[in-house]
């Protein structure tokens, strides 16, 4: 059972950074973390996927504090989002032309959907920016929403300082991810299976 989580967890890592890379090469509008990724890479020169990584390993040290745990799909989130997004990146050249950018923006936000399905289904810990928005909740005591909007304003106007891109692809992103989200979790939500009062994994 864990090495199938584990290949599950690797695969919807893997295309969380394609779907990634597809939004970034529509050039129509991020959601709002990877406006404050795009931002900080205009800034400092570095690839996009290295600052993906970067970052979440930085968020996954304010993690200590909020006494949160990370798991293997957590420092894997670490490791693999942001390096696939590059590879595809490298893969994937600049488009011209609104249709195929639509095409390229819609692909990108439901696969994002689906791999973000897949990784959280695997049950094998959350991203580190999961866990930031579920430590911010244990910690202030507000609804999830509340926290969870909170952070992504912020990290949106940040972004678009530093030169993120918001657009439609940005409107369209935070009105169809909780929907996705709510289609495709049931589908790869992998369940444990209680046998004579233990748990199989």
């Amino acid at each position: 059972m864990f090495i199938r989580r584990f290949i599950q967890l690797q695969l919807g890592l893997l295309l969380y950074g394609v779907s990634l890379a597809l939004m970034v090469r529509a050039n129509l509008g991020l959601n709002p973390w990877s406006v404050f990724h795009q931002g900080l890479s205009e800034l400092t020169d570095l690839s996009l996927g290295l600052i993906v990584n970067l970052v979440g390993g930085l968020v996954l040290l304010i993690w200590i504090p909020l006494r949160q745990k990370p798991g293997v799909g957590t420092i894997s989130n670490i490791l693999v989002i942001g390096t696939a997004a590059d590879l595809a990146l490298t893969m994937l050249p600049p488009l011209e032309g609104l249709p195929l950018q639509t095409a390229f923006l819609v692909g990108g936000i439901v696969l994002n959907g689906a791999a973000t399905g897949a990784y959280i289904g695997a049950g094998l810990g959350p991203g580190p920016r999961d866990g930031l928005t579920v430590g911010g909740v244990r910690l202030t005591g507000w609804p999830v929403g509340w926290v969870r909007t909170a952070i992504e304003a912020c990290l949106l106007v940040l972004g678009w300082t530093l030169g993120g891109t918001i657009g439609l692809g940005t409107v369209l992103y935070a009105v169809s991810n909780g929907f996705l989200m709510q289609f495709f979790l049931p589908i790869f939500e992998i369940r444990q299976r209680h046998t004579s009062g233990s748990a199989a994994v």
